[in-house]
């Protein structure tokens, strides 16, 4: 029996009105020390009067040497903490229900951001990186373990209501998952059990941070999409481990930089037909899992998230470009079935966030 789209939902517990959720975007709407500012504040309030089930945070870096991008929320410290408080208190005032994305750039982190030489789980430099990482040291990995961990528990104490670890796009536990960037010789690289060394690690701190109880899911690349690269098929047997370990939720996304046209945020998703480009991978990891499946990558129609969810192809749907535009737009999908996103995959939303020090649609706007 398929599922709709305004169904309720939950995951671990954690009441869902829908089952369409705001995936991760950075929104760069953080102060200096990555506190959110009232603009992140109020962008949120949007869009949970907007009808939202679920936002996940943009990347929130667990330590400071992990950030990428300028105006990041971070997670790092305790003092960041009633920043925090403001954030999650707002959202839960409108009825909504918040998720923290935890992540540490590793080698995509920005020395003219952090002061620090990136750290990775080997030397490689990739065609985008822009600074040489340094390969990580087991004293590195232990303490970025346990800097997830400390974040997640931040994270809770902050009311935030689950963690997503970030897994995917490049990003450190996908740099670990992937030969690509991991030709460790040791306990951390090689065959797939000791890539997803660090992510079992990571998981495993999380969860004894947090206890049994608490939401931890993750954002899962189903594949590099780049010839060599983390696959399929590598994807299935991690989600799987991941479900043994006791993850949440799993959300499925693939590519990076490197993958051109079949990076995470592709352009022209101008029909029906180019929508939900993830969506075979995600069928194929809901297959072999019993967790919840989230789905992101081009929705911009309702009645291709309602055949997805229908056809048991995943248990909910992501978007995030097409809420920079129209914050508001499942209350349109609930009043208007055939209204379709006005975003136009562009990308231009965040050339404009780096000029303007917070995300913003480069196309008309829409209220």
């Amino acid at each position: 029996m398929g599922t709709h789209l305004f169904s309720e939902g939950s995951i671990k517990g954690v009441a869902l009105k829908n089952r369409i959720v705001r995936s991760a975007t950075w929104e760069g709407m953080c102060d200096g020390e990555g506190n959110p500012t009232d603009r992140l504040i109020e962008l949120y309030r949007t869009l949970c009067r907007g009808g939202v089930g679920l936002i996940v945070t943009g990347y929130t870096f667990v330590r400071a040497d992990g950030r990428e991008m300028p105006g990041t929320m971070g997670i790092h410290s305790d003092d960041r903490i009633p920043a925090l408080k403001r954030l999650t208190d707002a959202v839960h005032e409108e009825g909504g229900r918040i998720f923290c994305q935890l992540f540490h750039a590793g080698g995509r982190a920005r020395t003219a951001v952090t002061g620090a030489r990136p750290l990775a789980p080997s030397a490689n430099k990739g065609a985008t990186v822009p600074d040489p990482p340094e390969a990580m040291s087991k004293q590195d990995i232990l303490e970025l373990v346990t800097a997830f961990a400390h974040g997640a528990g931040r994270a809770r104490r902050a009311g935030f209501d689950g963690v997503q670890l970030h897994g995917a796009h490049g990003y450190l536990i996908n740099q670990f998952l992937s030969p690509l960037t991991n030709a460790r010789q040791d306990a951390y690289g090689g065959s797939l059990e000791n890539r997803m060394r660090f992510l079992r690690e990571v998981y495993n701190a999380v969860r004894r941070e947090v206890g049994p109880s608490w939401p931890v899911t993750i954002k899962l690349t189903a594949a590099d999409n780049i010839p060599g690269g983390f696959t399929l098929e590598e994807a299935v047997t991690v989600a799987r481990n991941l479900e043994e370990w006791g993850i949440d939720a799993i959300e499925v996304s693939s590519g990076t930089r490197e993958s051109g046209e079949e990076g995470p945020a592709r352009v022209k998703i101008d029909s029906p037909e180019r929508e939900a480009y993830n969506a075979s991978s995600a069928r194929r990891i809901k297959m072999e899992v019993k967790v919840p499946v989230i789905v992101v990558g081009g929705f911009r129609s309702p009645e291709v998230g309602e055949t997805i969810l229908g056809n048991g192809g995943a248990d909910f749907i992501a978007l995030s470009r097409p809420f920079i535009r129209e914050p508001g737009l499942v209350r349109k999908w609930e009043a208007d079935r055939t209204h379709r996103a006005l975003c136009v995959s562009c990308n231009g939303c965040f050339l404009a966030g780096m000029k303007d020090g917070g995300i913003r649609c480069v196309q008309v706007s829409t209220p």
